[in-house]
């Protein structure tokens, strides 16, 4: 092999292994210090390892799939159980916010929600205060912000968030328009529209949750 062919090869491994460290250390600031935001994960988890090639910084999908490793690996007991008990907290939310015609997206949705993660909601209204004012109404005291939406690659869009806990858990409410209800905005991991989930299926992930903890129980009983 010539020289130059052997460094070209070794310089791509040591791309990859670098990639792959940015990733499972910035999967670990996700899951250990609350962090949310991938971007931000990277950039910090590059910082602390010392490693300043862009092209070794890892995509989203990668630090995704990292993190759902390590989540198997340092929480494989705890998190299906907190995944479960924030879908079963969507629920109820869902029912209760039926007139916005929420949908469930985020982390709750993925399968990733670990003890940081709030129950996220995109909720439906022209009028952004009928869900504040309805919210008051039932005595729910809630926070408001602003956040950035893409609406197409070249397009970003502000919405109202509206922010309350329930039952200890953190919500987070986005209000879009109406008609944000035929396309959701793009997802941040990947470059088309973010999965959104109706009451119907929400209720259909956590029927397979309960069963897969019934089986579980089942087999822990047979095996003593």
């Amino acid at each position: 092999m010539a020289r130059g062919e052997h460094h070209r090869i070794h310089a791509q491994d040591r791309m990859q292994r670098n990639r792959m460290r940015v990733a499972q250390e910035a999967a670990r600031l996700m899951s250990e210090h609350g962090i949310r935001d991938f971007h931000h994960a990277k950039i910090k988890a590059s910082e602390r390892l010392g490693i300043h090639d862009a092209q070794a910084l890892p995509r989203n999908h990668e630090i995704e799939q990292a993190l759902r490793e390590h989540q198997r690996i340092f929480h494989g007991e705890r998190q299906p159980q907190l995944l479960q008990e924030r879908r079963e907290a969507a629920v109820e939310a869902m029912r209760f916010l039926h007139r916005f015609e929420p949908r469930l997206v985020g982390a709750v949705l993925e399968g990733t929600a670990d003890a940081h993660s709030a129950v996220c909601l995109h909720v439906f209204s022209d009028d952004p205060d009928a869900v504040t004012l309805f919210l008051g109404e039932h005595g729910v005291p809630v926070e408001t912000q602003t956040r950035r939406l893409r609406v197409s690659r070249d397009e970003q869009v502000e919405y109202p968030v509206l922010l309350f806990a329930a039952d200890n858990l953190p919500f987070d409410l986005t209000v879009l328009p109406r008609d944000a209800l035929r396309q959701a905005p793009l997802d941040r991991i990947a470059e088309r529209p973010m999965r959104r989930a109706a009451l119907p299926a929400v209720e259909e992930l956590l029927a397979e949750g309960e069963e897969s903890d019934d089986f579980e129980r089942m087999l822990a009983t047979a095996l003593r």
